[in-house]
């Protein structure tokens, strides 16, 4: 009976892109709400600033992820293009470097040179730029999908703590706002964590303790801006 595993490399891709938008969307918005808020303007004022925060938040999500991503897709594609040169031009080199390769990991010469005349027989280009550049199927960069995945996701992050800030009353804002934005960061931590099949309680700390962290320093400063003016 074969002996069936779960791997979670394969949500590599969109699961960073995804814990990073809705991170960015819970702690920044958060953040923003509770720094107007501690400068003592209004209610409407305070979920302007918020709504604000996370269109333009979204949109800067989405064309930072894009460009990121497309600078490391573009430079994978220049590899593997002067791979298939390489290929092309000094078969047998390549041939005798896939073989070291393999050697260097622990196989035999021998064995390591009937493994690279086998797997280049079956897929040159492949082989090397799984075994040589460290590119695969895997890891290879979406630019649409990180781009798109960050900005729903940071949306969705965002909207929570706004959501928190539209239902509180009275002078019950600034505090609802903090002790939901931690509960969802946690919860946050705790999913991405088991999504990626990493401790939970670890996750949900760091992102708990960096969140609280920025809420921290920007209702400061909103104070202090907000009595200076």
């Amino acid at each position: 009976m074969a002996h069936e595993e779960t791997h979670r490399t394969h949500r590599i891709g969109w699961l960073r892109a995804a814990v990073l938008g809705a991170n960015d969307g819970i702690v920044s918005t958060a953040s923003l709400l509770i720094g107007v808020a501690a400068s003592s303007a209004d209610r409407s004022e305070v979920l302007v600033a918020g709504m604000a925060g996370l269109v333009a938040g979204a949109m800067s999500m989405a064309a930072g992820e894009y460009v990121s991503v497309s600078s490391q897709a573009d430079t994978e594609q220049a590899d593997i293009a002067r791979e298939r040169r390489e290929l092309r031009d000094d078969p047998e080199r390549e041939l005798v470097e896939l073989s070291q390769i393999y050697q260097d990991r622990g196989l035999t010469a021998e064995l390591a040179h009937e493994v690279a005349v086998g797997l280049t027989a079956a897929d040159a280009l492949g082989t090397h730029a799984r075994d040589e550049l460290g590119i695969s199927e895997i890891t290879t960069a979406r630019p649409v999908q990180a781009a798109f995945t960050s900005a729903a996701t940071f949306a969705a992050g965002a909207a929570l703590p706004l959501i928190a800030a539209a239902l509180a009353t009275g002078g019950t804002q600034i505090a609802i706002v903090a002790v939901t934005a931690l509960v969802f960061l946690a919860a946050l931590g705790a999913v991405g964590a088991r999504a990626g099949g990493a401790p939970i309680a670890a996750a949900a700390v760091r992102v708990t303790f960096w969140g609280a962290l920025a809420m921290a320093v920007t209702a400061a400063i909103g104070s202090f801006f907000g009595a200076v003016v």
